[in-house]
């Protein structure tokens, strides 16, 4: 059976690694974790695409065995699945970033996971149609080397990077904008208003 080394791997990449499996087709195969949110992470996307999963502990790790579940799994699945589709538009949805970080408290953790969250937002097959910077939240297009290359690839497979320009000028940033398009509160208010649901981090 097919061993994935997610070792000392930031959440959410075992999760992602794993991800990636399934997508491929692969009906049973093994991720090797160090933490138990780890465990966790990979029990609920087990549950959520209908595989089981077997741990052993060996040490300090974990090795997380998933295996596809029975044909009654999968019909549900795919029945919540066609609900689903009835009732939203893929990719019918913004997001809205008015800061240069996630959460509150330690600024410098914040951060961190808000480049997390493009890295695995780009990875996700249910991609916004839109992403909206104001505020600070325009300081990642211009100064986060991580996120600007994330979202340059978000940028890329169609999604519609937006940034304000006033905020840019406030920051004195206007002319050192790296990726998506200059726009006014018009155009982000009317994205938003057009959007199925908008997401603010």
């Amino acid at each position: 059976m097919k061993m994935i080394d997610a070792l000392k791997k930031a959440c959410p990449m075992p999760v992602i690694l794993a991800k990636k499996e399934m997508d491929q087709g692969e009906t049973g195969f093994i991720v090797a974790v160090d933490n138990k949110i780890a465990v966790e992470n990979l029990k609920k996307l087990a549950s959520n695409q209908g595989f089981s999963i077997e741990i052993e502990q060996k040490e300090d790790n974990f090795y997380v065995t998933f295996l596809k579940d029975g044909g009654e799994v999968i019909r549900k699945q795919e029945a919540n699945k066609l609900i689903w589709q009835e009732n939203f538009v893929k990719g019918n949805y913004s997001i809205f970033v008015g800061k240069d970080y996630i959460g509150e408290g330690e600024h410098t953790l914040g951060r961190s996971l808000i480049q997390m969250f493009f890295y695995t937002l780009l990875e996700s097959d249910d991609l916004p149609e839109s992403i909206l910077f104001m505020n600070s939240g325009v300081k990642l297009v211009v100064e986060d080397e991580q996120c600007i290359e994330h979202i340059g690839q978000l940028s890329k497979k169609g999604v519609s990077i937006i940034v304000c320009g006033t905020c840019l000028n406030f920051y004195g940033l206007a002319e050192k904008l790296q990726v998506g398009s200059i726009s006014n509160m018009y155009d982000i208010v009317n994205k938003m208003q057009k959007a199925t649901k908008v997401i603010t981090l």
